[in-house]
């Protein structure tokens, strides 16, 4: 798989109320092919908002969500769903399912109803079972695994997709250390668009390519983690006081919170 070009899923100026509260106010989102953008912010900032505007889950109250230029609302739910694969946070379900049944739920989108899988559906579910190293667990029920496996296996499902954008909301928690940054190195190394909501800013400047920093549903700050990820933003958005360093060995900033 080779990084896709193109414009390819961006917001313009969104907006989102909801019950007379402005929950998203005029955000503008632009992710450069094949670049990994961590969403960041406190909570109640807009984060999960954002990603579900972007997914055409929600529609925006004003502003337009484009897909190649095309406002996403004219494209069609199922051409969105062949190129926009979301990861929510936590997935469950109560049927007992194999992991390469989970994972061929991927394939949905490009599927006619009551049609047997093609070669093609196959070839998608096995690359994606290998690049995220589930083959041998394939016929493993979903419910013995762990949450690292599970969050692991939704990422397979959304690559058997076949997607060029892929969104994440918060798939690190609920995940122990180990199983964070395999997961993020995973992300950050497939030739896709990710967008990433997360809490953690160390990770965040890790595994980003850019950052967009939301505060009170509008756009604080955006650029590379570097110049985005100071002192003095964290003291203001997050309130909190932190000593932000920059090892000459290492590519990204790395962060140290003090206590109050």
């Amino acid at each position: 798989m080779t990084p896709h070009t193109g414009s390819g899923l961006r917001a313009d100026r969104v907006t989102r109320t909801a019950a007379g509260h402005l929950i998203i106010d005029g955000v503008t989102l632009a992710p450069p092919p094949g670049a990994t953008v961590g969403l960041l912010g406190p909570n109640g900032s807009g984060k999960s908002t954002l990603l579900r505007i972007l997914a055409g889950v929600l529609a925006p109250t004003s502003g337009v969500v484009t897909l190649d230029g095309d406002p996403l609302r004219d494209v069609g739910r199922r051409t969105v769903a062949r190129r926009v694969a979301v990861v929510d946070q936590e997935a469950t379900t109560q049927v007992e399912l194999s992991v390469e049944e989970v994972v061929r739920l991927g394939r949905i989108p490009h599927r006619r109803a009551w049609s047997p899988p093609t070669p093609e559906d196959d070839e998608a579910v096995q690359e994606a079972l290998t690049r995220t190293g589930l083959t041998d667990r394939a016929a493993q029920s979903w419910h013995t695994l762990s949450g690292g496996e599970r969050q692991r296996v939704q990422i397979a499902r959304a690559l058997a997709q076949a997607p060029r954008e892929l969104l994440l909301d918060e798939p690190t928690n609920h995940l122990d250390i180990q199983h964070q940054l395999d997961l993020l190195a995973l992300v950050s190394d497939l030739p896709l668009t990710s967008v990433i909501a997360l809490h953690d800013l160390n990770l965040a400047a890790m595994f980003c390519d850019h950052v967009l920093v939301l505060r009170e549903g509008a756009a604080h700050a955006s650029g590379t983690p570097t110049e985005v990820l100071t002192e003095e933003l964290i003291a203001k958005v997050y309130g909190v006081r932190a000593q932000v360093t920059h090892h000459p060995t290492e590519p990204h900033p790395s962060i140290r919170f003090l206590r109050a």
